[in-house]
């Protein structure tokens, strides 16, 4: 594969850490956790979470110290390891991917959501001033959906770029990336302009990465996962040429001067571990081809190195955790 490469970003290489990932989460990071991620050769962690878990009383405006503090420990645990940290909102106020709470308002159209999500990510940006780029970024959003009434186009981006305004109000110099649309595998020319990072997805075909998952509509259709050949709806089959094809649009971006990370990928539990293998050492050598960095959906769970409860893998004991020494070995080989 020839082409534009990402010259913006490092090529960060890790994980999401789920601490506090839903409204129950409790945000206890585990130090082991960055431990072993540093010592095993990867330099980055992607925080997904949940605006509601720092607000006091459903009050969207008025933050809950205790947890704050606690997102400060993780950030600090980044530093003393050598780690990039992430910090993403997987629920925003008014928007999310995750059914778990409906949201009293619409990010994409309400003001009052809007002014909440501003109001949150200043609060980010004055708290960590001074910590630099290299250390720590702002992730706007977790997988905005394809557009559609509920969300134009427009409205993502008029979003975007007030959050973006709000940010560097007090913050001018920190890295902000912004997940493309249609859960973030479309990437965002129009916001070319605004000094950003984007942020892809390493989950196409879903047939492959998402077989069984019990929270994607149709999963248990899925036919038997195969690679190359994964199923993508509507019934495409993909092939390593696919995959390039993928992530040539991104290549493109990245022409424009606009730095391109994956923030997440990888593949759920249930799919043969094997073909599983196959499908992202593919996966894994376009992406590094094009210099752009990635992050697997997760580190401990269904989709991670460790404790994914994958009854096709074998698994080497590491301090009581189950881990797949052929999934890290796979990915320290990138």
């Amino acid at each position: 594969m020839t082409g534009p490469t990402q010259t913006i970003l490092p090529r960060w290489r890790g994980f999401n850490l789920l601490d506090f990932f839903t409204v129950k989460s409790t945000g206890e990071t585990s130090e082991n956790d960055f431990r072993w991620i540093a010592n095993w050769g990867f330099d980055f962690v992607r925080l997904p979470m949940c605006y509601t878990l720092w607000i006091e009383n459903d009050d969207p405006f008025k933050p809950h110290e205790p947890m704050l503090a606690k997102i400060d420990q993780a950030i600090d645990l980044g530093s003393k390891y050598g780690i990039h940290v992430d910090l993403n909102f997987h629920r925003a106020p008014g928007y999310s991917v995750n059914p778990e709470r409906k949201e009293p308002f619409n990010l994409w159209k309400d003001q009052a959501a809007l002014d909440a999500f501003c109001f949150h990510w200043q609060l980010f940006a004055q708290r960590y001033r001074g910590i630099p780029s290299s250390r720590l970024s702002f992730n706007l959003v977790n997988e905005p959906k394809n557009p559609s009434a509920e969300m134009s186009r427009q409205d993502h981006e008029r979003v975007v770029r007030a959050a973006v305004a709000a940010i560097r109000s007090v913050d001018p110099d920190r890295l902000i990336i912004v997940d493309g649309l249609t859960w973030g595998n479309d990437p965002l020319p129009e916001l070319a302009d605004l000094n950003v990072a984007q942020s892809c997805r390493s989950y196409l075909p879903m047939g492959v990465s998402h077989y069984k998952a019990s929270w994607v509509d149709g999963a248990d259709n899925y036919p038997l996962p195969a690679w190359p050949n994964g199923w993508n709806f509507p019934g495409v089959l993909w092939t390593r040429a696919t995959l390039e094809r993928h992530y040539a649009q991104w290549a493109n971006l990245a022409a424009r001067g606009v730095g391109v990370h994956c923030g997440e990928g990888g593949c759920y539990c249930r799919t043969p571990h094997d073909v599983f293998l196959g499908w992202y050492r593919d996966v894994l050598e376009v992406l590094t081809t094009l210099n752009i960095g990635w992050a697997l959906w997760n580190f401990r769970g269904s989709f991670g190195i460790l404790d994914s409860q994958r009854t096709d893998a074998s698994y080497e004991d590491w301090y009581g955790h189950p881990l797949d020494t052929k999934l890290l070995e796979l990915l320290q080989q990138f």
